[in-house]
């Protein structure tokens, strides 16, 4: 075989034209792999390579970044918050010199995270308050969030889920799931499951398929998503061989979290073109998080970015009242000014949802600008994009 033409399957070599990109690293991944001994092309396309060689301490982090101050504050205190996790394909894309770099604001501890504020929670979302049985967020009346494990590839230093994330106790297991899978039979309004975590795919294939395959074998199941960040910070574990079990469950939905234009590298897009290809759709849930992409022309490369891959904006979070976040969490008219700047200014598939999370339990809440001026006796006056009129008669 032709040395020029090798390429990765699953960690192997594998003939050109599998559909596999080929090994060859950019700069930014060549300076980041070689601080790792002995370690090669074909190591960083296996994604259970990437995963057991996160970048965990200050030591490691700090012969890839020149660390700041607040940085090293963070990780030093994150231990007994959130630990520190960032897969070597994720640290190549922070810039070294750069603090202010988006994804190594997402990705590196700040000192800041140890600080709290009084509306702070460890719990924003009630979930655990939601919970019939362990692993199981029960808040809509027709859907359910099942929480299959406690591990992410990269830990965002927002997380909602820190209070279970990280270097705990594995509480959620094989051994956990038949209570879930049995509230679920026992409950016929259940259309919808949102397969979640941690991140479901840092579990191998056969564990996964177990879990979809026990949720699609319930009969009043109509609709399975899986919630992940992983083709965003290890694009490497999408593989055929994932694809190809997922496609064995069609359909299969992917909301995947992104939240930069930074984040839709070359190897993202060949990540989501094997889903695309495989008949899975996906959309994605951003975080607003400022001086990351509280600005409306961020906010719309990231959409016309995530267009271009096939993945479907749905949702822009505000960022949840998680403990330590205040230095992430913008006002929420930041928000509606970024909605009011991409509704009638651009495609309408690149508008997403803006919500807030109902502190406490609430559940989603849609926020969107005014564009009603008036109404009243069947007549609605209403403004459009551009600031103009427009009146509106109820049929009588």
């Amino acid at each position: 075989m032709n040395s020029t033409e090798t390429i990765v399957k699953d960690g192997q070599l594998a003939e050109a034209g599998s559909s596999h990109p080929n090994v060859k690293l950019t700069p930014k991944e060549n300076r980041v792999i070689n601080f790792f001994k002995d370690a090669t092309p074909l190591d960083w396309e296996d994604w259970r390579w990437q995963l057991r060689n996160r970048i965990r301490t200050k030591e490691v982090l700090a012969k890839i970044i020149n660390m700041t101050p607040q940085e090293e504050k963070g990780v030093d205190g994150c231990a007994d918050k959130l630990t520190m996790s960032i897969p070597p394909y994720f640290a190549s894309l922070m810039d070294p010199e750069d603090p202010d770099c988006p994804i190594r604001l997402q990705s590196v501890p700040q000192g800041y995270e140890l600080e709290t504020s009084p509306e702070e929670m460890s719990d924003p979302c009630g979930e655990d308050k939601n919970s019939p049985v362990h692993g199981l967020v029960h808040r809509y009346p027709d859907r359910v969030l099942f929480l299959v494990n406690e591990m992410c590839a990269m830990y965002c230093r927002y997380c909602t889920r820190s209070r279970m994330v990280g270097d705990g106790n594995r509480t959620l297991r094989p051994s956990t799931y038949e209570a879930a899978y049995d509230y679920i039979r026992s409950n016929k309004k259940i259309r919808d499951v949102l397969i979640s975590g941690g991140d479901p795919l840092t579990l191998g294939d056969n564990m996964l398929e177990s879990i979809i395959k026990n949720v699609k074998a319930i009969p009043h199941v109509e609709f399975v998503r899986i919630g992940t960040r992983i083709p965003v910070t290890l694009p490497q574990r999408v593989t055929t061989d994932l694809v190809n079990m997922l496609k064995k469950y069609s359909p299969i939905w992917m909301s995947i979290h992104f939240n930069h234009p930074k984040e839709v590298t070359k190897r993202v897009k060949f990540a989501c073109d094997l889903l695309a290809d495989s008949g899975i759709p996906m959309g994605s849930q951003t975080v607003l998080l400022k001086g990351i992409n509280d600005k409306p022309s961020v906010m719309k490369k990231l959409m016309h970015e995530l267009l271009k891959i096939r993945v479907r904006p749905y949702y822009i979070y505000q960022c949840d009242p998680i403990l330590g976040s205040k230095h992430f969490r913008t006002p929420v008219s930041i928000g509606i000014n970024i909605i009011e700047k991409l509704r009638g200014h651009t495609t309408g598939y690149a508008v997403p949802t803006f919500v807030i999370d109902g502190p406490g339990g609430g559940g989603k809440i849609p926020l969107a600008p005014n564009y009603v001026v008036s109404h009243g006796s069947g007549k609605h006056v209403l403004r459009n994009y551009a600031g103009q009129e427009y009146t509106y008669v109820d049929p009588e």
